[in-house]
């Protein structure tokens, strides 16, 4: 859905500095996992999802303390991982 460097590029890293790479893609894969999980339709061309995908890569980025620390989702994640459970392909019934 999103590439290490676009995700880079969302957290502020260097594209060069390579040291994270392979943290930042675990992130992201499990952002993508986390949300599907969640219900969440997750169309790669859709800007909402990829949008979703960044924010949690970030918010887990910023809060790797492994206990108590990590702040609760922001509220713009959570609002649009509620819009991307209740999405749905088009020409497919809402309900």
């Amino acid at each position: 859905m999103i590439t290490v460097n676009e995700a880079k590029r969302y957290l502020r890293i260097e594209e060069d500095f390579t040291e994270e790479d392979e943290d930042v893609g675990a992130l992201v894969s499990a952002a993508e996992k986390y949300l599907k999980n969640a219900g969440c339709l997750l169309n790669p061309d859709d800007e909402m999802a990829k949008l979703a995908v960044k924010m949690l890569t970030i918010h887990w980025y910023e809060n790797r303390e492994p206990i108590g620390n990590g702040d609760k989702l922001a509220f713009g994640l959570q609002s649009l991982i509620t819009q991307l459970q209740h999405c749905f392909e088009e020409g497919e019934p809402s309900t």
